[in-house]
C-alpha cells in the first residue's frame, strides 16, 4: 500500500464483465514513482492523494469480484509526518 497523485483517467471500450461500471484513474505513487492503473472504489478525482492497495487485496475493495492488481481505496485528507 503506498500513497500516489491522481494524474489522469483510462478509458477502455472492451474490457472484462467485472470491470463493467468501474472507473479506472492513472495513479502516481508519490513522490516521483511510476505511475499504475486502478480501479477507483472511493470516487476520488484528478489531482487528489489517494491510498492505493495494490497485489491480489486490491480486489478486496469491491463487493463482486473485479480482476485488479492495484486499487483506490481511500481520499486522503491530510499527512501528518513526525520525526
Amino acid at each position: 500500500m503506498y500513497l500516489g497523485k491522481v494524474i489522469g483517467t483510462v478509458v477502455c471500450s472492451v474490457k472484462d464483465p467485472g470491470l463493467h461500471s468501474q472507473k479506472l484513474l492513472l495513479v502516481r505513487r508519490l513522490p516521483d514513482g511510476p505511475a499504475v492503473v486502478a480501479v477507483d472504489a472511493v470516487g476520488a478525482g484528478a489531482g487528489e492523494t489517494v491510498y492505493v492497495c495494490r497485489g491480489r487485496e486490491a480486489a478486496f475493495a469491491f463487493k463482486q469480484e473485479v480482476p485488479t492488481e492495484a486499487a483506490i481505496v481511500a481520499i486522503v485528507d491530510d499527512v501528518q509526518r513526525t520525526l
